[in-house]
């Protein structure tokens, strides 16, 4: 007999299986799905990149995207499933919330600046949250920075709660 599940459950993990999503590092799956042909110069003399990526990224139940940053831009595109909060501290300190796929409130794409910090979480626990990324030059590791959680917290104090809940 099988274990009774719900839809979302079962959409989810075949989403998952058909997109051919993987781990990510800060929380939920993820899969490359372009990067351009182009490439321009990198941050040292000895890296090429190139010029855009592109990945899926889905989170499900518990899972969150833990506080990270990037040295470009990333573009947060809804695709599919339950509304997911943005949480987006400035470089003045200032925390933003955005909510992505909210029909009441219709914002399925945001921008985040380069060096922000940022984090997602599902609104809806018992469903999950398809998202694209795209990020210009494309992604690199050397330039994503994973939050300690102390050192932000002593950055930014007023945001101490949020920051233990959505750090690693």
């Amino acid at each position: 007999m099988q274990n009774p599940q719900t839809s979302t459950q079962l959409a989810a993990s075949d989403l998952i299986q058909k997109l051919n999503l993987e781990k990510h590092i800060e929380g939920g799956a993820f899969r490359r799905v372009y990067e351009s042909k182009y490439k321009v110069a990198g941050n040292n003399a000895n890296n090429e990149r190139q010029i855009a990526s592109a990945i899926y990224y889905l989170l499900e139940g518990n899972d969150f995207s833990a506080f990270h940053r990037l040295k470009s831009d990333e573009i947060w595109a809804y695709n599919y499933g339950s509304p997911l909060t943005l949480y987006v501290i400035d470089k003045n300190g200032a925390l933003k919330e955005i909510i992505l796929g909210d029909p009441q409130n219709p914002t399925y794409q945001v921008t985040i600046s380069a060096n922000e910090w940022f984090a997602a979480e599902i609104n809806d626990k018992s469903s999950f949250t398809l998202i694209s990324c795209f990020v210009a030059p494309g992604f690199d590791y050397n330039d994503f920075e994973l939050a300690n959680q102390q050192m932000l917290i002593n950055e930014y104090p007023e945001h101490a709660n949020l920051i233990k809940r959505l750090t690693k």
